[in-house]
């Protein structure tokens, strides 16, 4: 199956050459189950010609907020609402989260309670799943179709589904603590509080759920749906 990566933001300059950028982080996250890439950069207005260039779309993380004045924002909430309406399936991380939901109908905002960062536990289903996150904003009001699947104390719409046709996640599978580590060296200092940035740290090392959400993901889009137009190879 064809995925096509919309990728809305890039890892820090610093980082790129040891952590590789967003695209390379979620390829290696679903490597071997049965899915194949092809990137656009919409941040830099790369967008697909059509939304059945793709069998899937998957939006990555950025450091844009979702209602900021952005020129891919329009255009790609745009995308968003035909892929939907076609049955296109969608997967959205943490800006892709929440771009989703906003593109459908629901609110983003930053969220008073402040940042999550680092190893955070989420509650999907009555199943423990653990990962990490760098967020201050916050799907605040689903879209009437969303339903909460994944939930925590401080962030109420960490996980949505929206039938078969899309699956989106607050925190980061992609991310390993190696990420959070040079997120915080670079881009932490003065914007997140430097005691979430200790505790963050402090919790590296244990493992994560990162394989469980990859497994949830590639099942989400290869789930048998109606025929779709078949991608341009």
């Amino acid at each position: 199956m064809l995925i096509g990566i919309l990728q809305t933001g890039q890892m820090a300059e610093s980082l790129r050459d040891s952590l590789g950028d967003y695209p390379d982080m979620f390829r290696a996250l679903l490597a071997r189950r049965g899915l194949e890439f092809r990137t656009y950069h919409v941040e830099a207005m790369e967008f697909p010609a059509d939304i059945h260039d793709c069998e899937g779309w998957l939006i990555t993380g950025s450091r844009h907020g979702a209602y900021e004045d952005h020129p891919f924002i329009a255009p790609l909430e745009e995308f968003i609402r035909a892929a939907y309406a076609a049955d296109v399936p969608l997967v959205g991380i943490c800006f892709g989260h929440q771009i989703i939901a906003q593109a459908l109908g629901g609110k983003v905002e930053k969220f008073h309670g402040g940042w999550a960062v680092g190893p955070q536990s989420y509650d999907f289903k009555g199943q423990e799943i653990r990962l990490n996150a760098w967020h201050q904003d916050q799907v605040t009001v689903r879209p009437p179709e969303a339903e909460a699947v994944g939930c925590n104390d401080f962030c109420e719409n960490a996980a949505l589904v929206y039938g078969d046709r899309a699956f989106t996640v607050q925190a980061h599978p992609e991310f390993s603590d190696a990420v959070i580590e040079g997120l915080i060296r670079e881009r932490g200092k003065g914007v997140v509080p430097e005691s979430l940035m200790q505790a963050a740290t402090a919790n590296l090392g244990h493992p994560t759920s990162a394989a469980r959400l990859a497994e949830r993901i590639a099942e989400f889009f290869l789930q048998p749906r109606d025929a779709v137009t078949s991608p341009k190879r």
